[in-house]
């Protein structure tokens, strides 16, 4: 789970949890349904993240709640939805990766990743 924070509209004073951050990673390059976003978390690109059904859309469900994606009103089949970001959603993920990017940055001044090496 992650921190409700939109009442005061700032960045979370926790990270977001694994699942948050694969559905927001992968919803930044446009919209998608939900087995997209679960094919993409999948990816060492998208987190590595298993999402089974009802992570997935219990989390789409808070997130929709706090302001983070919305629906899209595409629809390709009856059956799916397409959901994509919202500008909070933008700048939340924004913070989540400024923070990670601290974290690499660190990790590397302590010589724990190597200078030239892939994080």
């Amino acid at each position: 789970m992650y921190i409700a924070f939109m009442a005061t509209e700032t960045a979370p004073d926790a990270p977001l949890s694994p699942a948050v951050f694969a559905i927001l990673l992968s919803l930044a390059e446009g919209e998608k349904h939900g087995y997209q976003m679960m094919k993409d978390a999948r990816s060492p690109e998208g987190g590595g993240v298993r999402l089974g059904p009802g992570t997935l859309y219990g989390s789409i469900d808070r997130m929709m709640r706090d302001g983070l994606v919305e629906e899209s009103g595409t629809s390709d089949d009856e059956r799916r939805r397409y959901y994509r970001l919202t500008q909070h959603g933008q700048t939340v993920l924004a913070v989540e990766l400024a923070r990670l990017d601290a974290a690499v940055k660190a990790a590397r001044r302590m010589g724990l990743i190597p200078q030239g090496g892939r994080s």
